[in-house]
């Protein structure tokens, strides 16, 4: 099989083209991105592999040619964010191109859109589409769908995430944070969409490892497509949270400051620089908790699953173990479509498949139940 990696000389990228370069069946990993000197790097580090890998310069606001650069693969994988500017072109090209396509979407707006304006084309070309295959959301959903697996009623399920603000991931992260904090982002409460103020609601949340973690709500993908698909459910919520200095984003976040484009940008370049003159340091790992509540056999039941990791580790490898189910054709479902991982991922081969590569989730904060 031929995987193409949109953005795949970035942080969480590249640990996908590392990933999909051992993979038995792979025959060719393709590095598109516009940054041509890492991506040379990268494929310089992994040639001595039996996999080809190979580089392509990409220009992300070029239709014609990201049709171009997907057309002949059996998959193209995008990490190419902030994804409220790209998930849509890169959904629009995918399906012209008429080849399936995964993304590690975390922005709540670029999954609205690409399930709203591209469900019905990506079906009737046959296409598969899976958007927010990373940590939260992603391996989140998959979560979800894991624990709700045997209740015979999904009533609640709460996505709660502590990604430390020394977590890694560059400019798009940042991007990213601040989008998901500026102005008002969807919660799903009595079976129906909710529009509120981000940063307006907190909790103290327990997570495995790091104790007790103040948390916020945020915009990313899940209370999108978590109550699409899976059917009655009332309540979805994310809440993330940073541990120590969250403040210093949380309280401009709550005065406004990153409300409307122009101050996200201005904030993004300064928070960028800032970072750039700090000194280097391994990135801090982070933690999610999924809480499902329902019904099963007449009583009301209660699970949890939760796990530990690197940003890097846990989002880059949820889509490379996504984008091989999909090219084995490991789904659950034979029509094309614009996906949540939760709709299509057999929940017990994914996490099956991630504890292989070293990332377990576990039913108990202490981390001594694993849940495969």
């Amino acid at each position: 099989m031929k995987i193409v990696v949109m953005g795949g000389a970035g942080d969480m990228g590249s640990r996908v083209v590392e990933e999909l370069a051992q993979a038995e069946e792979v025959e060719q990993v393709t590095i598109a991105d516009r940054n041509l000197e890492a991506a040379r790097q990268i494929a310089g580090r992994l040639q001595k592999g039996k996999v080809k890998v190979d580089i392509k310069s990409v220009d992300a606001n070029d239709h014609n040619a990201l049709v171009e650069t997907m057309r002949g693969y059996d998959v193209a994988a995008s990490a190419l964010g902030p994804f409220y500017l790209f998930e849509a072109k890169l959904v629009r090209a995918a399906i012209d191109a008429g080849v399936n396509y995964t993304s590690i979407c975390d922005d709540w707006l670029a999954a609205d859109e690409v399930i709203n304006q591209f469900s019905e084309k990506a079906r009737e070309k046959g296409v598969t589409v899976i958007s927010g295959l990373g940590a939260s959301p992603g391996l989140s959903n998959v979560g979800v769908r894991y624990l709700a697996r045997q209740m015979d009623k999904v009533r609640r399920a709460d996505i709660n995430v502590y990604m430390p603000l020394n977590a890694g991931g560059g400019e798009a992260v940042i991007k990213h944070t601040l989008f998901i904090m500026g102005g008002k982002i969807p919660i799903w409460r009595g079976g129906k969409r909710m529009m509120v103020p981000a940063c307006s609601e907190e909790r103290v949340v327990e997570f495995p490892r790091f104790g007790s973690i103040k948390v916020w709500n945020m915009g990313h993908g899940e209370p999108v497509t978590v109550p699409l698909f899976i059917p009655g459910i009332e309540e979805v919520n994310l809440f993330m949270g940073f541990g120590r200095g969250s403040n210093w984003l949380v309280l401009p976040a709550k005065l406004g400051f990153f409300g409307g484009k122009r101050r996200q940008r201005a904030a993004a370049k300064l928070l960028n620089s800032l970072e750039h003159l700090a000194k280097p340091q391994e990135p801090g790992w982070g933690a999610i908790r999924m809480d499902v509540w329902g019904e099963q056999g007449g009583k009301e039941v209660h699970e949890v699953g939760c796990g530990i990791a690197q940003m890097r580790e846990s989002t880059g490898l949820s889509l490379a173990v996504g984008t091989l189910m999909l090219a084995r054709k490991e789904i659950l479902t034979t029509e094309g479509g614009v996906y949540g991982p939760e709709a299509c991922l057999d929940s017990v081969k994914f996490f099956t498949y991630m504890k292989e590569r070293g990332i377990t989730s576990y039913s108990d904060l202490e981390m001594s139940k694993p849940i495969i």
